[in-house]
């Protein structure tokens, strides 16, 4: 299989230019910048950002999200979890499957698809190497759609603000969910999924990472 790397051919990653016959750390004959044939250090930093997402997992799902407080009730905190059963006993259970997957299933679905593209690409598996690719893109596209939580909570906290008779604050566990969000759009962006198909190249001729 040809591939730009084998051709001696580099894309520059402000601009996308495409050069060929250049070495590592060339600078662009565009924009100035310097030319990698990978990006630098994908895969440790990718795995930095994951493991990062995955500790701030636990308390995204255990601590409270949204505290809310009513005339006469006493205040109320709420997980994920728990305002996903309480959509769900209540009847609306169509509310309860979306916040079930936008808010649960997504981000450990994301965490998962990252953890075996870094396992497989690491190992230079050459295991299915398409539908990697296209998990790659999946978790891309839903990435800037897990904040569901977020905008809700945040939309609520603007709005239900009646003193005395009802209030929402947003509560530990949104940070936690936040993150877990922004840490895995990051990590998305960190991989290189070029590394994925140099398992077919010669030892000699894999860029470095």
């Amino acid at each position: 299989m040809k591939t730009a790397a084998r051709l001696g051919m580099v894309l520059c990653g402000h601009c996308a230019a495409l050069w060929k016959d250049v070495q590592a750390h060339d600078r662009c004959g565009r924009c100035g910048a310097r030319l990698h044939p990978r990006k630098p250090d994908s895969l440790s930093r990718t795995w930095a950002l994951v493991i990062a997402a995955c500790i701030m997992y636990l308390p995204a799902n255990l601590l409270p999200v949204m505290i809310t407080a009513s005339f006469p009730r006493e205040e109320q905190q709420d997980t994920i979890m728990s305002g996903i059963i309480y959509f769900w006993t209540s009847g609306s259970w169509v509310l309860a499957v979306i916040v079930f997957i936008a808010s649960f299933l997504v981000p450990l679905f994301k965490l998962a698809v990252m953890i075996l593209l870094l396992v497989t690409a690491w190992r230079h598996s050459s295991w299915r190497l398409l539908e990697r690719t296209r998990l790659y893109r999946i978790v891309e596209l839903i990435g800037r759609w897990s904040m569901l939580d977020v905008f809700v909570v945040s939309l609520l906290a603007g709005l239900v603000q009646i003193q005395g008779f009802a209030t929402v604050h947003a509560g530990p566990g949104i940070v936690a969910f936040a993150a877990v969000v922004v840490l895995t759009m990051f990590a998305s962006m960190s991989f290189d999924p070029r590394l994925m198909w140099d398992t077919g190249a010669p030892e000699q001729e894999k860029p470095d990472e």
